[in-house]
């Protein structure tokens, strides 16, 4: 409990950017984010969704969609469980595709959008990751992945009329239940990077410093790869 007086939330603020992608067979690609958290966790500042411009690869890049969208959100919480910083792990299924526990700590979901042969945007890849809670540069590479038609007359019939199978609403990636029915394949990887800052967790009781940091014994070491 904090003491009489002392603060009685955290914050953590993340800025950072979503860097690049690689599609093969794909171009001129865009993508959307958003953040989705539990009741716990409380947006103070920044943006929970945007859209980033159009990229293409290029002769330096010939595999390599680079964006560098910026994202900057920061959190309010009494209660970090379900976060990455610590043994809770990842968030356990939810019992709703818009509802989440209120103790699971921050996604940000990825989904990755152009243009198919008829010109119609269609979906080219959803992935989602923990925002890291322990302060400093984190980088993270995300699997992306797309849901298929069950049958072959529903691909057939998903590709001569421009409908490819897409989730109504992109946060259902960060939930886990219904997984093992969804039919998906693996399409992708998606590059982010974050910039972590965090507040009043010490005087909360909560501490994410990491490890390598902790140990004093580990400095020496560190000491030397920066001679090299």
């Amino acid at each position: 409990m904090a003491a009489a007086g002392g603060p009685s939330v955290f914050l953590v603020s993340v800025t950072g950017q979503i860097e690049s992608g690689r599609f093969p067979g794909f171009d001129e690609l865009y993508c959307k984010f958003c953040f989705v958290y539990g009741r716990d966790w409380v947006p103070t500042a920044g943006l929970e969704e945007g859209i980033s411009q159009i990229t293409s690869t290029s002769d330096v890049s010939p595999t390599t969609l680079v964006w560098n969208f910026p994202i900057d959100i920061t959190f309010k919480s009494t209660n970090p469980s379900g976060c990455e910083c610590g043994p809770w792990g990842a968030a356990p299924a939810l019992s709703s595709p818009l509802t989440f526990p209120s103790f699971a700590g921050p996604q940000i979901v990825v989904s990755v959008y152009g243009p198919d042969f008829f010109g119609h945007d269609v979906v080219r890849g959803y992935g989602a990751v923990h925002v890291p809670f322990t302060p400093g540069r984190h980088t993270r590479t995300i699997p992306m992945f797309v849901p298929e038609s069950t049958s072959r007359l529903q691909q057939f019939t998903s590709w001569f009329t421009g409908r490819r199978p897409e989730f109504t609403d992109p946060r259902v990636v960060a939930q886990g239940e219904g997984r093992e029915v969804t039919r998906v394949r693996s399409q992708g990887f998606v590059t982010i990077s974050f910039n972590v800052v965090t507040k009043d967790m010490k005087k909360l009781g909560y501490d994410v410093t990491p490890s390598d940091v902790q140990d004093p014994s580990l400095g020496p070491l560190t000491e030397g790869m920066h001679m090299y």
